[in-house]
């Protein structure tokens, strides 16, 4: 049995997913959890595989999911072949994590001079004493204070930053990895490589091509 995005509703209500692990669309997971707490939801991943029962993330998961379930039972090549008349990846790399919105943190009332400022300095290897004293304040006070308004530690708060950066640079410029990893602060180009795949389980020039639809259409003259 096979579900498309919000179909594990369904096979969740009939009992048919407790004590198993599903995927829906990720801006649907939550509630799915919440709903079913029997159910082990996984929103990073374009589907999973049960045995008898699959369930993929949206749409487009449901095509992966096919050519999946094909490839189990017939082969690669007869997976390779369907995807090729279909016009799609017969696999996708990672998960539907990079396909998720990244909202912009909303601004802190009361560090919103510093976390301005931490954003214009990515480069620089900042440490909560800098963002402390910036503020105006003693490291251990700052911290206590800037967890109870933005709900993670400020160093935390600087990697989702970086790495929000990072995406952005990947996605609107030609800058090479290297100098994104520079700018964003976050090492070498192997420390960002390994970061940015532990969080979205995908490579960085990955990432640029389907966010950039590099080699997929002719652009005309």
């Amino acid at each position: 049995m096979v579900s498309v995005c919000t179909g594990a509703f369904a096979l969740a209500a009939a009992g048919l997913l407790d004590g198993k692990r599903a995927t829906t669309h990720w801006k649907n997971a939550q509630r799915l959890q919440t709903l079913y707490p029997d159910v082990s939801v996984d929103a990073g991943v374009l589907y999973i595989d049960e045995g008898r029962i699959s369930t993929s993330a949206g749409v487009a998961a449901g095509i992966d999911l096919c050519l999946h379930l094909v490839r189990k039972d017939y082969g690669t090549e007869a997976a390779n072949s369907i995807a090729r008349r279909m016009l799609v990846a017969p696999h996708r790399e990672g998960g539907q994590i990079q396909f998720m919105e990244r909202p912009v943190a909303a601004p802190l009332d009361l560090f919103a001079d510093t976390c301005a400022w931490a954003r214009q300095n990515l480069a620089e290897p900042l440490t909560v004493d800098d963002l402390a004293a910036h503020a105006g304040w003693a490291p251990r006070s700052f911290t206590r204070k800037f967890v109870s308004e933005a709900g993670a530690p400020p160093l935390r708060w600087l990697d989702d930053q970086r790495i929000a950066e990072a995406c952005r640079l990947l996605e609107t410029t030609d800058l090479t990895v290297q100098a994104i990893a520079g700018r964003t602060g976050l090492g070498t180009t192997a420390n960002f490589r390994l970061q940015f795949e532990r969080r979205f389980t995908t490579t960085p020039s990955s990432y640029r091509r389907l966010y950039q639809g590099r080699n997929r259409a002719a652009v005309p003259a």
